[in-house]
């Protein structure tokens, strides 16, 4: 038995998430996140990769990326939270998403997708209404500059 099941998210309305099939325990290992492995310079050159459109493209090393945009892909279906209860890892040119923390049964299974702060962040806006989201998909370490910015803007607005 599989431990996810695809139906309609509760984080992108307009989309299709993951769900859990049972509980599942910290630390397992749910899904392979498979696709097409390129070089650094094919994505580089590609304009499928220009963020105008969703891109489920994994950095594996300094050579080579990992096009999740297939089909077969079924992990790419996987939202974005800012209270993720699953995570990316990787080893070689395989990348799998694993628990880091007890999911129940029926609950969506999420990820931080791990986007950078950069002069691009608002191109992002984030869904997933969690009590911790800063309304971009920004990676937890990065979260701290949104929200040292809205502090500092809604001081000058008072």
């Amino acid at each position: 038995m599989k431990l996810y099941r695809i139906k309609k998210s509760n984080i992108d309305k307009n989309g299709k998430g993951l769900y859990a099939t049972k509980y599942i325990k910290k630390g397992t290992k749910i899904i392979d996140y498979v696709g097409n492995i390129i070089t650094i310079k094919q994505s580089d050159k590609n304009p499928k990769f220009n963020n105008k459109k969703p891109i489920y493209l994994f950095n594996l090393n300094d050579k080579y990326d990992l096009d999740g945009d297939v089909t077969w892909n079924t992990a790419r279906l996987i939202n974005h939270s800012c209270a993720n209860n699953c995570d990316y890892e990787g080893k070689g040119l395989k990348i799998w998403v694993t628990a880091i923390k007890d999911i129940k049964k029926d609950e969506e299974l999420t990820c931080d997708y791990g986007f950078s702060y950069d002069s691009d962040y608002k191109q992002f806006p984030c869904k997933c209404r969690s009590m911790n989201c800063v309304g971009y998909i920004v990676r937890e370490g990065s979260r701290w500059r949104i929200n040292k910015k809205f502090k500092k803007n809604n001081r000058i607005n008072k």
